[in-house]
């Protein structure tokens, strides 16, 4: 049985990205899998009620999503707004919804404090980036799911096909 991929809604077309945009992934292979039923779009922000268009947020202190799960760190806004309490419940909400669909997969946006899984944001709102993973993708691989950035297309089509 080929698994299913849970996808970040951003990347499937859907504008709820912080800044109301979205940040369409156009691929052969992903419109197939479409086709084919075995793709379940999900943006865990928006999941936790985080509303459209918002501030951005990142984890503090060049942390990771490790780190904020186990509560040793924190997301904020760029207003200082501490909303480590939505991004988790927003990784448990995607968990769910990956357990629900049969998702073995997940392909997220890269970068996001929810989605990254090669990269996010230092924490400072500088454009500095740093290796690390967002809350969803630390919750998402702990539980067993493989997450793939859109920069590792090709390895995500060898696991789905």
């Amino acid at each position: 049985m080929k698994p299913n991929l849970l996808i970040s809604g951003c990347l499937s077309g859907q504008p709820v990205r912080y800044d109301g945009a979205a940040r369409l992934l156009e691929h052969a292979s992903l419109a197939r899998w479409q086709a084919e039923g075995r793709v379940i779009a999900f943006c865990p922000e928006t999941a936790a009620g985080m509303p459209i268009p918002r501030p951005a947020a990142e984890i503090a202190c060049g942390g990771d999503g490790i780190a904020v799960l186990d509560g040793r760190d924190h997301v904020y806004e760029i207003t200082g707004r501490d909303v480590s309490a939505q991004f988790v419940e927003g990784a448990h909400k995607a968990l769910e919804m990956a357990r629900r669909h049969n998702c073995a997969l997940a392909l997220l946006m890269d970068g996001s404090p929810s989605c990254g899984s090669s990269f996010i944001y230092d924490g400072q709102f500088s454009g500095t980036r740093h290796a690390g993973q967002g809350v969803t993708t630390a919750l998402l691989q702990r539980h067993g799911i493989t997450v793939y950035a859109p920069a590792q297309f090709s390895l995500l089509e060898a696991a789905m096909d």
